[in-house]
Parts: C-alpha cells; sequence; structure tokens
C-alpha cells in the first residue's frame, strides 16, 4: 500500500469524529478513500504504529486503520 493509492473500507470500523456525525457512532464500512500515508517512522526512528495507515477522505475527513481493515481499489 502506497501514498495515492484508492482504498475501500472492508471491516466495521466506528469512529466519532466524522465531520457530519459529530460526537456519534458513525460506520466507516464501505467507504472509499485515498491513502494519506503510511507512518513507518517517526523523527527518522522506525515506529511500530498499531493503526499506520492514514486515509483521506472527501470534506477534510481523515482516519488511521490498520492493513487489514482496508482494500486496495483496482483501477
Amino acid at each position: 500500500m502506497n501514498v495515492g493509492d484508492r482504498v475501500r473500507v472492508t471491516s466495521s470500523v466506528v469512529v466519532y469524529h466524522h465531520p457530519e456525525h459529530k460526537k456519534t457512532a458513525f460506520n466507516l464500512q464501505g467507504m472509499e478513500g485515498e491513502v494519506a500515508a503510511v507512518l513507518t517512522e517517526w523523527q527518522g526512528r522506525p515506529i511500530s504504529a498499531n493503526l499506520p495507515v492514514l486515509v483521506k477522505f472527501e470534506q477534510r475527513f481523515k482516519a488511521h486503520f490498520r492493513p487489514d481493515e482496508v482494500t486496495l481499489i483496482e483501477d
């Protein structure tokens, strides 16, 4: 998975920070977005992040995922 790849959320992931559903549970399953970052290092040192894949959706909304929660969308 690389920055710029289109992905789809395949697992049930509930968030409470979606712009249109503030402070209420919102399930991201089925949504599509673009990989904004894959977190493998911080300040030049390797890290082992629990949720390393940062996905950008529409409307300035971003969320972190495990690699098994998203799949690549083939063009």
